[in-house]
């Protein structure tokens, strides 16, 4: 079996697995093209042509855990952790109104600080002057606050993560699991 009658295969297929974990339309273009080219460069190691597509698709997983470390190492750390660099401010909208069902969920004073940490993107120690607390206590209590929201989260559904601690997938959680 050569590289162009397996591309011609699973081309299709690599692409909707990779439109299923990244939303940016150009990095699955480029993604998809890298592992064109891994695939190209390791061929010989294939053993069986019974495991191409198994073999296939873990390079498609590890070029997206790569994808993603490499989008961490640019990043801070705040929410926009979870928004892809290149998509407009209404998504960013729109990933707000995800999140705050779960954020609204929580105690109301831990509901408040978030809205207004991470939501509003008010800066912590503004916000520690207007409740008349220490920054250090504010902190904490944001701390505290996702947290909860983590826990929130973890309630509803199985969350995949690279080594960094960054979500790359999920599943939502059924009952019986």
């Amino acid at each position: 079996m050569n590289i162009e009658d397996i591309w011609l295969e699973y081309q299709a297929a690599l692409k909707r697995f990779l439109y299923a974990k990244i939303s940016n339309e150009a990095d699955v273009e480029d993604l998809l093209q890298e592992i064109l080219i891994k695939s190209y460069h390791n061929l010989n190691e294939l053993k069986s042509q019974k495991s191409v597509k198994s073999w296939l698709f873990q390079i498609a997983n590890n070029t997206i855990i790569d994808h993603y470390r490499k989008k961490v190492r640019t990043q801070t750390t705040d929410l926009e952790d979870f928004l892809p660099i290149e998509e407009p401010q209404e998504n960013k909208v729109n990933l707000s109104s995800c999140i705050s069902p779960f954020i609204n969920a929580l105690p109301e004073e831990h509901a408040r600080l978030l809205t207004a940490i991470d939501i509003n993107n008010q800066s912590q120690k503004h916000y520690a002057e207007q409740l008349g607390v220490s920054y250090s206590t504010l902190k904490s209590r944001v701390k505290k606050s996702r947290e909860l929201l983590k826990q929130a989260f973890d309630d509803c559904c199985h969350f995949k993560m690279d080594k960094f601690g960054k979500v790359y997938d999920y599943e939502v959680k059924t009952k019986e699991t």
